[in-house]
């Protein structure tokens, strides 16, 4: 491994946008892997943007840490996760991601007319929800979640 394939836990926070902190606990966690160097400094590959990266976008997706922390499991430690790598995760997501995709579009789709909930307190509601039918199919927001 080339000496310039690692860098500092810094420049790694100045890439990612995270705090170092933020970092330190990314790595308790085993997501991602340092170094030391001769002077116990900590060093990180250079592919730990990408996985930093990954982490950002799955939590703005809404995925929790231990969903993050499984598929980041699927990738190689120590070395550049390859194209390969990368497309398992997003074969093993897709179904999942496919999922909440549809979600938002009906939410956002039903929040101009009715989501269900069975609340008869707009006027739109005796036309989308007369006598409350959608409280047969159960609690909550019966046209969004189904």
């Amino acid at each position: 491994m080339d000496k310039d394939d690692k860098i500092p836990i810094g420049m790694l926070a100045r890439r990612t946008g995270l705090a170092v902190s933020a970092i330190r606990y990314y790595e308790e966690r085993g997501l991602i892997t340092s170094f030391r160097t001769g002077g116990n400094q900590r060093r990180f590959l250079r592919s730990d943007i990408r996985r930093l990266s990954f982490i950002l976008i799955a939590q703005q997706l809404g995925l929790g840490l231990t969903e993050i922390e499984a598929e980041l499991a699927k990738l190689p430690q120590g070395r550049t996760p390859t194209l390969a790598d990368w497309q398992k995760i997003s074969r093993s997501m897709r179904k999942q991601l496919d999922d909440r995709i549809a979600l938002l579009v009906r939410t956002r789709n039903k929040l101009d007319e009715c989501i269900g909930c069975g609340c008869l307190s707009l006027q739109r509601c005796a036309l989308y929800n007369k006598d409350d039918r959608a409280s047969a199919a159960g609690p909550g927001p019966r046209f969004v979640l189904g």
